[in-house]
C-alpha cells in the first residue's frame, strides 16, 4: 500500500483533468434523465480511457517524448504532419482556453453552493470575484513550476473530491440490483444516444494522451518503470469512474427534471438528505472545477512544447507564457459572465474529429518499433484498441451531426 500511493502521480493528473464540472454536470443530466440505465456507458468509457492513456504512458516512458513530438518525428509527408500539428494546436489550446472558463465557473458554483452569491454590481457591470479566487490558486500552484508540488495537491484534491461524492452517493440508498443492472446490462432509451455521447466525450479526453506521455517523463524515467506507471493508471482511472458512477448514483435519487448542474442536485438533495448533502457536493464541485481548472492550462502547455520543440522546465519563460494565457482567458471569461459560444462549438467539433484521429495515431505509434521497440502492443491489444478507435469514430460523427443538428 505504501508503494502504490508513493507511485501515484500523473493518472491521477489524467483522473483529475476529466472528471471536471462538464463531466460533473454530464453525469448529473444522465442520472436525472435516466436513471441508472446509462452506467454501462460509463463503464466503457473507463475501459477505453486505460486502454487509450495506458499506450500513450508506454510511449512517454518508452520513447522518451510526449505524442506531439512523437507527430513530429514519425509522420514522414510534411504536408500531413502540418495538417496534424494545426489540428493538435487549434483543437488544445484554443479548445483549452474555451473550456479554462467553465473550469473556474464550474468552481465558483461549488463556492457559491457553499457560501451563497459573490457577485459585485457596478451598474450594468457584474464581476464575480470568487473566479479571481480560484485562477489564484490555480496560478500559485502552476507558477512554482515544481511537479511535486502540483502533483501532491491534486491527488489531495482528488481524494478530497472523491470522498464528498462516494459519501453523498451511499447517503442517497439507492437500489444496488438497479445500480448493478445498469452497469453490466447496455441499454438506451429514447433520446438517450446524446447523453452515451456526452458521457464517453467528457471521459476519453484528447488533450489526456498528451497530459500523460509528458508527466510520466516527469516522475519516471524509462521503461523499467512501466509496472509503477500502470499501477498508477489503473488505480487512477479506476477511482475517476467510480467518483462519475456515485455522481449518476446521486442524480438518480432526485424525483423532479429541472437540474441542469451539480449545484442544482446540491440543493435538490437537501430536503431528503440534509444540509450535509449540499456541503459535500459543493465541496466535490469545487475541487472538480480547482482541478481541471489546474491541468487544462498545464497540458495546454505541454501541448504547445511539443509541437513548437521548445526545450527547458516547467519554469521555462515560453511554458509559462502559454498556461497563463489559457488561465487568464478562463478567469476573464468567468468573472464577467461571458459564454464564448462560438470558440467553445469549435472546440467541440475540433474534439470530435481530433479524438478517433488521434486514437489512429496513438495505435499506429504503438505498433512501431521505432517508437516502441520490443514494447509495441501485443494482438490482443490491438483488438481492443480497434474496437475503441472504431467506437470514437462513429461516436465522433455522431457528435458532429448533432452539433450541426
Amino acid at each position: 500500500m505504501k508503494n502504490l500511493f508513493k507511485n501515484i502521480g500523473p493518472g491521477t493528473l489524467v483522473a483529475a483533468a476529466f472528471i471536471g464540472p462538464g463531466t460533473v454536470t454530464v453525469c448529473t443530466l444522465a442520472g436525472v434523465r435516466f436513471g441508472f440505465t446509462l452506467l454501462w456507458a460509463m463503464v466503457l468509457s473507463i475501459v477505453a480511457t486505460i486502454v487509450l492513456q495506458e499506450m500513450a504512458a508506454r510511449i512517454g516512458l518508452v520513447y522518451g517524448k510526449g505524442l506531439a513530438e512523437v507527430v513530429k518525428h514519425e509522420i514522414p509527408n510534411r504536408t500531413m504532419r502540418v495538417l496534424a500539428i494545426f489540428l493538435i494546436v487549434s483543437a488544445i489550446l484554443v479548445g483549452n482556453a474555451a473550456y479554462e472558463a467553465g473550469n473556474i465557473s464550474g468552481g465558483m458554483l461549488g463556492l457559491q453552493t457553499l457560501w451563497g452569491n459573490a457577485t459585485v454590481s457596478m451598474g450594468t457591470f457584474e464581476f464575480n470575484y470568487l473566479s479571481v479566487f480560484i485562477g489564484i490558486i490555480a496560478f500559485t500552484l502552476l507558477i512554482i513550476g515544481n511537479y511535486k508540488v502540483i502533483e501532491r495537491s491534486l491527488v489531495a484534491l482528488v481524494l478530497i473530491m472523491s470522498l464528498s461524492f462516494l459519501i453523498t452517493a451511499l447517503a442517497t440508498q439507492p437500489d444496488w440490483s438497479a445500480v448493478l443492472s445498469g452497469l453490466f446490462i447496455p441499454s438506451v432509451p429514447a433520446e438517450g444516444w446524446l447523453m452515451v455521447i456526452a458521457l464517453v466525450g467528457t471521459t476519453v479526453v484528447p488533450y489526456n494522451l498528451f497530459l500523460h506521455a509528458s508527466l510520466v517523463r516527469e516522475k519516471w524515467e524509462g521503461p523499467k518503470d512501466l509496472k509503477a506507471a500502470r499501477a498508477d493508471l489503473f488505480f487512477s482511472i479506476i477511482l475517476g469512474g467510480i467518483v462519475s458512477i456515485a455522481i449518476i448514483v446521486c442524480a438518480a435519487a432526485i424525483q423532479q427534471q429541472h437540474i441542469e448542474n451539480a449545484s442544482d442536485m446540491a440543493l435538490a438533495l437537501a430536503p431528503i438528505f440534509g444540509d450535509f448533502a449540499t456541503y459535500f457536493l459543493g465541496i466535490g464541485l469545487f475541487a472538480a472545477g480547482i482541478t481541471s481548472a489546474i491541468t487544462a492550462p498545464l497540458a495546454a502547455a505541454y501541448v504547445a512544447k511539443g509541437c513548437f520543440g521548445w526545450t527547458g522546465s516547467l519554469k521555462s519563460n515560453r511554458f509559462r507564457a502559454v498556461w497563463i494565457s489559457i488561465l487568464v482567458i478562463g478567469v476573464l471569461f468567468s468573472s464577467i459572465g461571458l459564454k464564448p459560444i462560438e470558440i467553445i462549438q469549435f472546440a467541440q467539433v475540433a474534439n470530435a474529429l481530433l479524438l478517433p484521429i488521434i486514437a489512429i495515431f496513438l495505435v499506429w505509434a504503438a505498433n512501431r518499433s521505432t517508437v516502441l521497440g520490443d514494447y509495441v502492443n501485443g494482438k490482443f491489444h490491438n483488438i481492443i484498441a480497434v474496437v475503441i478507435v472504431i467506437t470514437a469514430l462513429l461516436l465522433g460523427l455522431k457528435s458532429l451531426w448533432s452539433i450541426f443538428g
